[in-house]
């Protein structure tokens, strides 16, 4: 089978970075789905699992974390899936990647795909959706029924893959959503998907915050940068709010006062936890994404794709990364077709 994959860890410059290979297709285990891939989408574990280190690998390592496709097999002990099966999924970071025509998954991950997308619109959401539905009603304390009535979320970099799906679902929550984006083009974008307010992070945040009638705010999606906005969310949260974090700080943070003071809750999210620990509830990623293609099938979310690249090979693969590393992508990328 065709795929793209990674021997050494070089700059996305380098044409070695990611090369086109031929690799043997594999065969399901008792609890796998083996899915025959038609979209893959680029997130940021993408540019930091490939990100420039001395480690060879002595077989190639194929990337990619978010797909769509249909089933071509199914293990022995699978239930509720068949050959034929349009799906989707996010997988799991310790296999082999979706940057490949087969890819063997946990059907315990996946989830048909909505029915109203297809395979490129669909390849864009598993990651950013399960990451946005764990850290708002899964780590944080919201229900999606009404959790979110009466209180404000700010959501940090509104216009990235996380922050375009999390302020759709917020809003369904009942949140009063303000996102943060720096760009004409990323503040329409976060306004097209329903934030009530857009404000500029590369401006002080607070300032802008209070002309809106906020004097604090009740929780905050940090899904840009742990480190720079640590203070200041301290400071802008209300006692007893709630923080959400993705992006691992490059120091130490400050855990005590006013974090401490104002009893506010700090919660990470990272959606390969669940397949990386094999957890017991391992399969409520693929109920949270049954749950999403749902609501799209019903028109309550739209699509987070905001281009596409075809064929999947090595030179689509290194400029989507390209992109991503450059900080400019709105929405997700995503590569379609073989």
């Amino acid at each position: 089978m065709k795929a793209v994959a990674l021997t050494r860890y070089l700059p996305i410059d380098d044409p070695e970075s990611l090369i086109d290979v031929e690799l043997e297709t594999p065969s399901p285990d008792a609890n796998d789905l083996l899915i025959r891939v038609e979209a893959v989408s680029v997130n940021p574990v993408d540019t930091k699992v490939r990100a420039p280190k001395p480690q060879v690998e002595a077989r190639p390592k194929v990337l990619g974390y978010d797909a769509a496709g249909v089933v071509e097999a199914v293990g022995s002990d699978v239930a509720g899936f068949r050959p034929g099966d349009a799906v989707y999924y996010a997988g799991d970071i310790t296999r082999p990647g979706s940057n490949a025509q087969f890819q063997l998954v946990d059907a315990r991950l996946v989830a048909i795909k909505p029915a109203s997308l297809d395979f490129a619109q669909a390849a864009a959401l598993p990651l950013t959706a399960i990451t946005a539905w764990e850290l708002l009603f899964e780590r944080m304390p919201y229900a999606f029924e009404g959790g979110g009535t009466g209180k404000s979320l700010l959501v940090i970099a509104g216009a990235g893959g996380v922050g375009s799906i999390a302020i759709q679902l917020a809003k369904l929550a009942g949140f009063t959503v303000v996102a943060s984006a720096s760009r004409a083009e990323t503040a329409a974008w976060c306004k097209q998907l329903g934030a009530d307010h857009v404000i500029d992070h590369r401006q002080p945040l607070a300032a802008q915050l209070q002309a809106l009638g906020f004097h604090t705010i009740d929780a905050a999606l940090n899904l840009a940068d742990t480190d720079r906005y640590w203070d200041v969310l301290g400071e802008l949260l209300a006692p007893q709010g709630h923080v959400g974090l993705i992006v691992e700080p490059t120091g130490a943070l400050r855990i005590g006062d006013p974090y401490k003071a104002k009893c506010i809750g700090i919660h990470w999210e990272m959606m390969f936890a669940r397949p990386r620990f094999r957890t017991a509830d391992m399969g409520e990623q693929g109920r949270i994404l049954a749950r999403v293609a749902a609501l799209f099938d019903a028109g309550k979310l739209r699509g987070t794709l905001n281009d596409t690249l075809s064929p999947i090979n090595a030179a689509n693969l290194r400029e989507a990364h390209r992109r991503l590393e450059s900080g400019s992508a709105i929405g997700k990328l995503v590569l379609a077709g073989w």
